[in-house]
């Protein structure tokens, strides 16, 4: 019976097999073995191949998705033009395709057109926001200023129109104010958007004998709307401009008073109030840029109102709402009263976004309403962007070859965790004999 060992050769002696070979096949074998060496050389090449085909067809398969959106803005239902609309919208946001966009321009910005005339509510909403996503994406082109001034008449009417829905006259709000921002900020064309939106908002002031304005939910959503987007129209102009069109005692044809504004912080709708304290610190921001006493005698008056909002305790108000608002009117107080300016950092691929003031953050969350998570994205490769936030060029990605492996980071790690124990180990060990008696 065979041993737990294994088997035995008949000789009685273990060790393993010699396979004796003539000189021929041994030439034929490393032959074999050289041709096997090669034939995996040329593999790696061709898988690389494949991983480029592969994102071919992915960019090919993408770009069939989004024409057939495109088409389907023309089709005679409603609401597969809607679903079409929030599909480009979404792609829009998170992708950046300037030169593809740039080819069918003219079909989409005649759809836009088309709905923005003939269509309601939701239609008019999708379309106002995709105008906007229009020009960022043509933003490196001429094209996106020609666009702009097209559809300019048109968003101008639909937020104007009191028969049309709050939503879409907010969204045409906000369209009307982006592509200026986006599209070359003529001078012109910004005040005559301005007194629009001024004329909006205006519903939310006091009354004649000093009460509070009864206004609906709706319509609130609609002034803070026309608020936020006159305040990112205030952010481009000249410090002097606005030294000169913004004053406690006096009204234009352009501007409302501070003292106006001052009565929009009494609304009882916190979107309202929010957007209404932000405005006033983008005011205060540029108006100290030209003269730092700018308005300092009526700032004491405005301190008292943003102390008793920022520290506001009501419990007919929300819980969520109240810790909002003591929060924001916290950053507008410090700014007006101690002139400290709030800062945010955002880090997005492998640079940050540094934010300084309120003009520069009341910009990038107007971008961020539009963009969405697709903000990073936009950052990182899409020039205007870049332009308007100072980033400068764009910045080319890391090569793979010098990106660092997971067995690299592991040993590295393993590394530093072996020499802190060292250190830790005799730093106790030092410890041990100074307590020992």
């Amino acid at each position: 019976m065979p041993g737990k060992g294994g088997r035995r050769g008949k000789s009685g002696h273990g060790g393993k097999r010699v396979d004796i070979t003539s000189d021929e096949d041994s030439i034929n074998n490393d032959a074999c073995s050289v041709s096997s060496g090669q034939s995996d050389n040329r593999s790696m090449p061709d898988e690389v191949n494949d991983n480029e085909v592969d994102e071919i067809s992915q960019q090919e398969a993408f770009e069939e998705k989004l024409k057939e959106a495109i088409d389907g803005l023309t089709q005679r239902s409603a609401k597969g033009r809607i679903i079409c609309f929030n599909g480009i919208e979404k792609i829009f946001a998170i992708k950046y395709v300037p030169d593809f966009v740039e080819d069918r321009k003219i079909t989409i910005s005649d759809s836009i057109e088309r709905s923005l005339k003939k269509g309601r509510c939701d239609e008019q909403s999708t379309a106002a926001r995709l105008s906007t996503l229009l020009c960022v994406q043509l933003g490196a082109f001429e094209s996106a200023e020609v666009v702009c001034r097209d559809l300019k008449s048109i968003l101008t009417s639909v937020a104007n129109d009191t028969a049309a829905s709050t939503n879409a006259r907010s969204e045409c709000c906000w369209a009307l104010s982006m592509n200026q921002f986006l599209s070359g900020n003529d001078v012109a064309d910004t005040l005559e958007i301005v007194q629009l939106l001024s004329g909006i908002f205006s519903g939310s002031y006091l009354k004649g004998n000093g009460t509070i304005a009864t206004v609906s939910a709706d319509v609130a959503a609609l002034h803070a709307a026309a608020i936020s987007s006159w305040t990112l129209l205030l952010t481009v102009m000249a410090p002097a401009d606005i030294y000169n069109l913004f004053a406690s005692d006096k009204s234009n044809n352009y501007m409302p008073s501070l003292n106006k504004l001052r009565e929009l912080l009494a609304s009882p709708h916190l979107d309202v109030r929010l957007s209404a304290g932000e405005a006033l610190a983008v005011i205060f921001e540029l108006g100290r840029d030209f003269s730092y006493d700018y308005e300092q005698e009526w700032a004491l008056s405005l301190i008292d109102v943003l102390k008793e909002l920022a520290t506001d305790s009501n419990k007919y108000r929300a819980k969520k709402d109240r810790k909002q608002q003591r929060a924001n009117f916290r950053d507008i107080l410090r700014y007006i009263e101690e002139d400290i300016v709030p800062e945010m950092h955002v880090r997005f691929g492998q640079e940050t976004l540094y934010l300084e003031g309120w003009c520069a953050r009341t910009q990038y969350n107007a971008c961020c309403r539009f963009l969405g998570p697709g903000i990073n994205i936009h950052l990182a490769e899409n020039q205007l962007l870049r332009e308007i936030f100072h980033l400068g060029s764009k910045v080319l990605p890391i090569p793979s070859s010098q990106k660092t492996t997971k067995l690299e980071r592991t040993l590295m790690n393993a590394a530093a965790f072996k020499a802190r124990t060292i250190l830790r180990n005799k730093t106790r060990d030092k410890r041990s004999a100074a307590m020992a008696p």
